[in-house]
Order: structure tokens, then sequence, then C-alpha cells
């Protein structure tokens, strides 16, 4: 499910850190890299696990309203269909998904009011209406509610600043993390969503896909902290009026990315590799770098062109700007 985009900002981050601690001993780095493409899972999971939490609180607050000393005749007949709603409840039974809460010790008990609170925005909205007005529930009705009810979920401020506490790292992914959960949880089908189900994961080893671009970005790690010392004097040459101590390390280390990417992935077109970069840039950098590193890297690609450094395949060879073409990369 990870893009290829975030595998390259996870890869950035990576390095920017090794080289900032000036730890560049290659084994240290790529698990690094390892150990943040994992906690990104741990991140999915947790976020996952809140829609179990919150119809196991509609659950609680349903026995507690009959309870009372004269309940109400809403409150003793209440509607359950969010408490039962047919694919949370076959997420929270999955064995797989048991085991991953359990290697997290995930454990909400201490949080009912916040997902009290949640359920009450919930059940005040109009979504919730029109749910369980609905003569019954299919399978993609309480699917679709499901969906609603994880935006509500995080969208929540309270809820966020408590996962931010599990890991300080995890506020920069959250948004990107729950974007993919959404994703993913939209795909589930009815016919495969069950006690032996495969449990949603953002970065999924038995997926090729996911393997390939894990893959991918990996190799990036090992192969820019590599060739460092060779791109320095090549960035160097290309500066104008500019002292290397005065560029910024991030667009150091977003050109080193590129000319690694040039050099080492032949099925990458230059062109998308300079997008991404300058995408990248936008989002790490100063407004200004997007500029620099464009400049920088045209006058850098035709000097590794003459010197007969960068060799295309086919696919690498192709333009992703005729044709509308868009690519994945």
């Amino acid at each position: 499910m990870l893009s290829r985009h975030f595998l390259r900002a996870k890869a950035l981050q990576t390095i920017y850190a090794g080289v900032s601690s000036k730890s560049v001993n290659e084994d240290e780095i790529v698990k690094m890299f390892d150990y943040n493409v994992q906690r990104l899972n741990d991140l999915g999971i947790l976020q996952l696990s809140t829609l179990p939490q919150l119809t196991f609180s509609d659950e609680k607050i349903m026995e507690a309203a009959m309870q009372k000393f004269n309940p109400s005749e809403a409150e003793i007949n209440p509607n359950r269909r969010f408490a039962e709603n047919k694919l949370i409840c076959r997420l929270s039974d999955s064995f797989e998904y048991k085991q991953l809460c359990n290697r997290m010790n995930i454990d909400w008990s201490d949080n009912f009011d916040v997902f009290r609170k949640i359920l009450s925005s919930i059940k005040a909205s109009k979504q919730y209406a029109e749910y369980i007005s609905l003569p019954d529930s299919s399978f993609e009705d309480d699917k679709a509610f499901a969906l609603i009810a994880f935006k509500f979920l995080m969208n929540d401020d309270t809820l966020r600043a408590l996962i931010y506490d599990k890991d300080l790292l995890w506020e920069d992914d959250f948004d990107q993390v729950a974007q993919y959960n959404f994703m993913m949880i939209k795909e589930l089908i009815e016919e495969n969503t069950n006690e032996a189900m495969q449990c949603p994961q953002i970065y999924d080893k038995r997926n090729t896909k996911d393997c390939l671009d894990y893959d991918f970005a990996r190799q990036l790690v090992l192969d820019t902290i590599r060739h460092l010392d060779d791109t320095e004097p090549m960035i160097r040459k290309h500066l104008q009026n500019w002292d290397m101590d005065r560029v910024a390390l991030m667009d150091i280390l977003l050109i080193n990315m590129a000319v690694t990417e040039f050099t080492c992935c032949p099925s990458i077109p230059e062109r998308v590799t300079v997008d991404e970069y300058i995408e990248l840039s936008k989002e790490f950098s100063t407004e200004k770098s997007k500029l620099f590193i464009n400049g920088i890297l045209d006058k850098i690609l035709i000097e590794l062109r003459v010197a007969g450094r960068i060799e295309k395949d086919e696919r690498g060879l192709y333009d992703p700007q005729l044709e509308n073409y868009n690519t994945e990369q």
C-alpha cells in the first residue's frame, strides 16, 4: 500500500537522521530505515484498533443505560446496528488482527471518555441517522458507515494526541497512514472478511508490489549513503555565488538521492526523478529549495549524460509527460 513517494520521504528522513548524527554506517542506517517502516505498520494497527474500541464503547454505554433504575423504552431496546457493525466485528474477530494488537499491547481501557465523546459526535451526525434508519444493513452499508466512523476518529484532536504520545515520529505520518488505512478498509469484501482474513497492513510483506517498492527505497538509502562523497564535488561545481556550507543539508541530500536515482535506477525516467525530489523539497525544505534543486539537477543531469553514467531501460527512457502518462514511481 505504501507509495514510492512516501517511501522516498522515509528514505530521506532516515538519511538525514544518519548524516546529522554523523552516523553513516551502512548497516545502522539500513536498520534505521527498516525500523521506521515497521513503525508505520504499528501506527496503522493502532489506528485500526480504534474502530473496534468505538463499538465496544457503544456496547458499554448501552449496558449502563439498561441498568438504570427506570430505563426508557429506547434504553431497554437500543439500536444495536453500529455496535454490531459487520465489518468492524469481523475485523476484531480476525486472528491476525488480534495477534498484532497483542504484540503491541494495545489497550484503550483508560480512554473510555475520549471514545464516548467521539461516539456522541457520530450519533449526532446526519450520516448516523441515515444509517440506523435503513430497514436492514448489508455488509457494504456497514462498511460505508465504518469508513465514516473512522474519519471521525482520525480527525479527533484528543485521540490524535494520545497516539502522538506513544511515538513522537507518528505525528508526521499520521494523516498519510490514516489515508492508507481508509483505502484498505474500503477494499475489503464480505467474502474475505472473516477470522482467517489478512489484517490490512501499511507495508505487507505478502504483497509483491509492497516488497518491490520497499526494496527500491531500501536500496536507494544504501546507494545514496555509498555515493555521498562522489556527488559532493558535482554539487560544488554547479553552485554559483554560493558556498557549500550555506546550502541546507536537506537540499544537499535531496540532490544526492536524485543523482543516485539517475545513475542506479534504470527503470525510472529522469523527469520523474526530478519531479519527485522537487515535490519532496516542498514538503521538507525551504520555499526556495525547489528552484535551487531543479537548477542544480538540470546541470548535473547534463554532466552525467556526457559522462555516459546514465543508462535507462525501455521504461526509464519513456517520457511521462507524453500522452498524459502517469507513473506510480
